[in-house]
Parts: C-alpha cells; sequence; structure tokens
C-alpha cells in the first residue's frame, strides 16, 4: 500500500504523517503543542478522579473538578500532517501516520 506524498519545490518529497493518538497518561498537559498547531486540531481537558474528561476554562481555571490537564484530538480532520505538535511535544506523546493513497 502506497501513502501520500507532496514534491516540495526543491524537488523533495515530503510525506506529510497525521495525527492519529495522544497518550493521556504520559501527557502533562504544559499546551505547548496547542499553541503551535496552526489549525485547531488540540483541544486541552481536564481527567477527573475517575479518568472521565472535563471541560478545562482557560479563563477560569478552577483546578477542583479534575487530577491534571491533558491534550486531545478536538479536530482530527484538519490535520495538515506537519507533525509539529509531535515536535514540540517534551514527552513524545504523539503518534502520527501517513495518509494511504
Amino acid at each position: 500500500m502506497s501513502s501520500f506524498t507532496v514534491t516540495l519545490p526543491s524537488g523533495a518529497v515530503w510525506e506529510p504523517k497525521f495525527v492519529q493518538n495522544i497518550n493521556e497518561e504520559t501527557c502533562i498537559g504544559c499546551g505547548r503543542c496547542f499553541k503551535v498547531c496552526p489549525r485547531g486540531v488540540l483541544e486541552m481537558v481536564g481527567l477527573n478522579e475517575d479518568g472521565e474528561r472535563v471541560h478545562v476554562s482557560l479563563d477560569d481555571d478552577d483546578d477542583e473538578e479534575y487530577e491534571k490537564k491533558v491534550m486531545t484530538i478536538a479536530h482530527g480532520e484538519q490535520c495538515i500532517g506537519c507533525t509539529a505538535c509531535s515536535k514540540i511535544c517534551p514527552k513524545k506523546c504523539y503518534t502520527h501516520a501517513p495518509l494511504a493513497a
């Protein structure tokens, strides 16, 4: 099975790799990936003691509702395959894969 590739103006062939998963066990919720994503693919959520997702308000950070913050894939269809999120992630939480052609 072949994958989707792009030939750049330089003649180099680039294979975009699209976000598939974020490991919530290792994610520290630092938000670096959120800031670097140019397409709004990601969203910060809180995890309560039962592991359930809780909305995190960016204006009023009431941390009593959740145990920790983690990043999630909110709009994966917007991903352009640049892998900027995984390049900046200090915990290497991201899994990416090429798109099958």
